[in-house]
């Protein structure tokens, strides 16, 4: 059935971790059920191994549209790019194939800062710009999407370090938000380092909205020079999209490192659906009401406990982390030796029908995250949870 304007009209009005709830349940199943893939509860959140999240009526329908009619895609990109920096106030922004990919292009535009040849000739940086200097606790495995354009990781662990580590080979300084805790050198020392010697900045921010505001105060506030953020995530989007924002001159030269130019980025595509669908998908979520949508997130937290009840050797608590993923979840607390113990719990869940996902921190401790979960599906996670712990 094709979405009314009446339909998309509630959608925009409801709550963002609810609004693509609308979409027909029994018919996105009979789609997974061809395949033999049975659909799962999410208890774990805006993750990518379980598709990031749901996209509401409006992002379907734009993408819907975009498919209907040829464009010029680099023309798309430029002014859907433009668009975005309009909306979230931003020197440049863009459209990219994910965080990852906009990890990659971001390495393409400080390696070669515009210059046609050096692009051609990655990932063979000759005797340009090569090193990318990171903390060693800021180490994720994303590592590879620099080092795919030709870049070389240089880590460090303390701002001296930093200093002795930047040359003129340096291409960028590489932060991983999620990380902040943990390095020796904090983000303003970061920065003001990295200004102080003329070198590129880049935040990967892919989970770290909400809070809306990060979207343009990592750029404007803090002053990276790149920031990265998914778009399959938080904001709704097409999974395999993302943005990257920041200093314009960088972002025009991240657009020529992806598809449809050639070089290094060609495989990094953006299809003209998902480039409408993200554009669709900022719009939404810059009119969310997000402290709504936290009251419910808490309201389902709150329903949780108490259909797991009291349950000795179990403490539980309502959490928001502190960096990516910024809205309530059910903590849970084992206490050690205790049965059935927290990986059993977790296991069990997987083992059921419908499988339900949640996240394992340690051997004692077991996170629900409410966020993508739909309709009452909360309940079911409540009521399996305390039959586990009762049993």
């Amino acid at each position: 059935m094709k979405p009314t304007r009446r339909l998309l009209l509630q959608s925009a009005a409801a709550a963002p971790a609810f609004a693509a709830k609308t979409t027909t349940k029994a018919g996105s199943a009979a789609v997974y059920e061809r395949l033999g893939v049975k659909p799962i509860i999410n208890g774990m959140g805006t993750v990518t191994v379980l598709g990031g999240s749901l996209m509401p009526l409006e992002v379907v329908q734009a993408m819907d549209d975009a498919a209907r009619h040829f464009v010029h895609l680099p023309d798309l990109q430029k002014k859907a790019g433009a668009k975005l920096a309009e909306m979230l106030k931003v020197p440049g922004a863009m459209v990219t194939g994910g965080a990852a990919a906009s990890i990659s292009v971001g390495t393409i535009a400080c390696l070669t800062r515009g210059d046609k040849k050096r692009l051609q000739s990655l990932p063979d940086t000759g005797e340009g710009w090569r090193d990318v200097i990171m903390q060693k606790t800021h180490r994720s495995g994303y590592e590879h999407q620099m080092m795919m354009a030709g870049a070389k990781i240089v880590m460090v662990e303390t701002a001296d370090e930093l200093r002795r580590a930047i040359s003129p080979r340096t291409a960028m300084l590489f932060y991983m938000n999620k990380a902040e805790n943990e390095g020796r050198i904090q983000r303003a020392e970061f920065i003001r380092i990295a200004k102080e010697k003329g070198v590129p900045t880049f935040n990967d921010a892919a989970a770290d909205v909400p809070p809306k505001e990060n979207l343009w105060n990592y750029v404007n506030r803090d002053g990276f020079d790149l920031v990265a953020f998914s778009g399959g995530k938080g904001m709704m989007g097409p999974q395999s999209a993302g943005l990257l924002l920041g200093r314009k001159d960088l972002i025009e030269a991240a657009t020529e490192g992806q598809s449809p130019y050639g070089g290094i980025g060609r495989g990094m595509k953006v299809g003209k659906e998902e480039i409408v669908g993200m554009v669709a998908a900022v719009e939404r979520f810059l009119r969310v009401d997000h402290e709504a949508e936290a009251r419910e997130l808490d309201r389902r937290v709150a329903e949780m406990m108490k259909l797991i009840g009291n349950v000795n050797g179990i403490t539980m608590s309502r959490y928001v982390p502190e960096i990516a993923n910024v809205v309530p979840h059910l903590a849970m607390e084992f206490q050690p030796g205790r049965t059935p113990s927290a990986k059993q719990v977790h296991d069990q869940l997987l083992a059921g029908d419908p499988a339900i996902y949640t996240l394992l921190r340690g051997e004692n401790s077991l996170m629900v995250s409410v966020w993508m979960m739909q309709g009452t599906e909360h309940r079911i996670v409540g009521k399996r949870l305390g039959e586990l712990l009762k049993a």
